[in-house]
């Protein structure tokens, strides 16, 4: 099924229903509508950020602490 036959049969049923009834299946597109958006723009922000070499020094973060600077070793 095409695009454009799904946007015809809901427009058919659409037509067919109360005006209270149009509007929720109105605001339910927008819902769906805002959600794909910002689906978009969050895979958006993801691939840039993994593109990104803005967080490379986390990779290579030195050791701040060794075995000797420890005042009690654990040993359990």
């Amino acid at each position: 099924m095409t695009k454009e036959l799904i946007i015809e049969r809901t427009i058919s049923a659409i037509h067919q229903l109360p005006l209270e009834k149009a509007e929720e299946i109105s605001n339910f597109a927008d819902i769906l509508a805002k959600r794909y958006e910002e689906h978009q723009l969050q895979s958006g922000i993801q691939a840039l950020a993994v593109a990104s070499e803005a967080f490379a020094f986390l990779d290579v973060e030195e050791d701040l602490y060794t075995l000797a600077d420890a005042k009690e070793v654990y040993h359990g």
